[in-house]
Formats: C-alpha cells, sequence, structure tokens
C-alpha cells in the first residue's frame, strides 16, 4: 500500500517513515525540504496525480507557547488551513485512510486519571483549539468523501531525541539541573513512538474512530527522570519538599510568565494526569510497547 505522509522531517517522521518500510509499505514524503513533495502546508497544494492508499498527516505546529498574537495565528494556519489544503489536493485522488495526529491536549486537562475519548473537549490553548477545529472539519470531509479517518490523540510521546516536556526533562536531568517535586510521585500517560508504525497496519480494513495513544503503565516523574539517568551516568534526581515548591510558586505567581514555576505549574507537576487506552487496544487490536522498558535517548 502506498502512503503519503506529512511532516516527514519533524519528530514522528524520522521515527516512523523507516519503520512503514520495513513493513513493505511505500512511503512518499511531504515537508517543507527534503521530501518528495516539497511545500508549506499553509499555502495552497498542487492536487495530487497519483492514489495514495493512507495519509499519514503528522505536519502541525506544537511543542511552543505562543508570545502574540501573530504567533497564536501561527496554529491556526498550520493546523487548520494546512489540513484543509491538503484535503483539497487530494480530492483529485481520494485516498481509502486518513491518519491524523492530534492531541490529548484537546480535553483541556491538566490533571486527571483515565481520560477516555467521551470526555468533553475543552482545550482552550490555540494549540489545543486548532487541533479541535482540525479533527472537525475532518471528520465531515471524511464523511463526505467516504474515507475512513482515524484521529489519533496520543499523550507525551517518547523516542530518540524527543521534542517539547520529555526533550526539556532530558536537558535538565543531562546538566544536573532537574529535581522532581515531592518524590516525583504523578503519573503521566507516555508513548512509544515506534508504535505509530503498527497502528498504520492494524487500521487496514477498519472502520475508522478517535482513539487516545498512550502504552498501559503510566509511569511517574520520578520513574521516568531516573530511566534518563541511568541511561546518561548521571545521579539520579534529587526531590524538592512541596512546601518548598509551593512557597517558590507563590512567588512565581506575583512574578507573572517569566518566573521558573507558579501554582498552575506546581498543579500540572505534582497532580497525576492519564489517559484510558482501552479503545484503541479493543478495536484495533493494539498492544502498546512499554515504554519503560524501551526507552532510549
Amino acid at each position: 500500500m502506498k502512503v503519503l505522509f506529512t511532516g516527514a522531517n519533524g519528530f514522528l517522521g524520522r521515527n516512523v517513515i523507516p519503520l512503514l518500510r520495513e513493513k513493505n509499505l511505500r512511503v512518499k514524503t511531504f515537508g517543507t525540504s527534503n521530501a518528495d513533495y516539497v511545500y508549506n502546508i499553509t499555502n495552497k497544494i498542487v492536487p495530487f496525480d497519483e492514489k495514495f492508499d493512507i495519509i499519514f498527516h503528522a505536519a502541525g505546529k506544537a511543542h511552543s507557547i505562543p508570545g502574540n498574537k501573530e504567533e497564536e495565528q501561527l496554529f491556526y494556519a498550520v493546523n487548520l488551513e494546512g489540513t484543509k489544503n491538503l484535503c483539497e489536493a487530494l480530492e483529485k485522488n481520494l485516498p481509502d485512510y486518513f491518519i491524523f495526529i492530534s492531541t490529548v491536549a484537546v480535553y483541556g486537562k491538566d490533571f486527571g486519571k483515565n481520560i477516555n475519548e467521551n470526555s468533553p473537549l475543552k482545550g482552550h490553548t490555540p494549540y489545543a483549539k486548532s487541533k479541535i477545529m482540525a479533527e472537525e472539519f475532518l471528520t465531515n470531509w471524511c464523511k463526505t468523501n467516504n474515507v475512513k479517518l482515524f484521529i489519533l490523540r496520543p499523550s507525551l510521546i517518547a523516542g530518540p531525541n524527543p521534542p517539547g516536556n520529555l526533550g526539556d526533562m532530558i536537558s535538565a536531568v543531562k546538566k544536573g539541573r532537574y529535581f522532581n517535586i515531592a518524590g516525583g510521585k504523578a503519573q503521566k500517560s507516555i508513548f512509544w513512538v515506534d508504535d505509530f508504525a503498527e497502528i498504520t497496519q492494524k487500521i487496514i480494513n477498519k472502520k475508522g474512530g478517535i482513539y487516545n495513544v498512550c502504552d498501559n503503565h503510566n509511569p511517574s516523574f520520578k520513574e521516568i527522570s531516573y530511566k534518563i539517568s541511568e541511561i546518561l551516568h548521571k545521579k539520579s534526581p534529587g526531590s524538592i519538599p512541596y512546601f518548598i515548591a509551593g512557597t517558590l510558586a507563590k512567588i512565581g505567581d506575583l512574578l507573572g510568565n517569566k518566573a521558573p514555576i507558579n501554582s498552575l505549574r506546581l498543579k500540572k507537576i505534582t497532580d497525576s494526569l492519564t489517559f484510558s487506552n482501552e479503545k484503541i487496544k479493543k478495536e484495533l487490536d493494539f498492544n502498546p510497547s512499554n515504554v519503560m522498558e524501551k526507552f532510549q535517548l
């Protein structure tokens, strides 16, 4: 089967595309450079002359906090308008399956346990709202064009050289500047990047759906930081008592966004945030990897 992989030069593309090819899928790449199709997805795309069986749409903007209105609008330009541009270019030769990489951020939850796909979408950041709007557009577009849609909402994604919060944690541990708070007991859902390749095979002959994507284990901050330390041959991170972190957070509330910690960030670090993966395991017969067993940098 032929796959078009958007965002080919990103974290997912670098890790997943080689595995798809090992599974004998013919992959064409789409990106802003070094790809079979070189486009800025925020611009109109020339209609594709070839037909793809599967679209793996991983191109998107994430892992940044907008500092102004212009930066906020970029989330919508890439995640929503870019998705519309891609779909318009596909209408000449419609695919059979469409995989969209969304995010658990659409739920707008900073804490909670075993959150499932029926939870309301209350994401309020430009990142979350642009993904919600893209999900809504794709749901209508795929229904109209008889394309089977698989919306994947991954949690924290682990793999070699990860971006975002996990990459920041690795950097801090490497520099000896990472500390757990109150023992690092809070749990976070996490997912091994290579497993996207298996999911791509699992969707074939399935009807479509919306799925949280994470492993079964939900490791704690302590487990994750200790694993990183072990791999880096660094001393295990220490722990800051909650009352000290709480005092620093209150100071941070007064200082504003420039402070390294405030009350909301403290709550995110010390409260668990986990998601249910029962639906994808049942409907796609998918067994996720244990991230802590496979973890590498």
